[in-house]
């Protein structure tokens, strides 16, 4: 069975302010090689992953708002800022 074309100008409005949400609360850049930037980023994009699937889970299991669940998902995130040197293309860090 095929399924419908369906295209994100085509969602409602907080679904695509949900999908924004979580595609920038999972998009961290990679860590420089320290050890500290590694161990940053890995429990960055743990807390930020964590915090992305509670959101959905109350949208997908309990009801939850889905307007409401993009906003907090966005203020949970901006309460996670980078603490780590980000690598970058040029072979080292920034």
């Amino acid at each position: 069975m095929t399924e419908p074309s369906v295209y994100l100008d085509s969602l409602p409005e907080a679904a695509v302010a949900l999908l924004r949400a979580v595609y920038a609360a999972l998009d961290v850049p990679l860590p420089d090689t320290t050890d500290y930037d590694e161990r940053a980023y890995a429990t960055l994009l743990q807390r930020r992953s964590g915090h992305a699937r509670i959101i959905l889970d109350g949208v997908l299991h309990d009801g939850h708002m889905v307007g409401y669940a993009a906003e907090m998902l966005r203020e949970w995130t901006a309460e996670q800022p980078l603490t780590y040197t980000p690598w970058t293309a040029d072979g080292g860090a920034s």
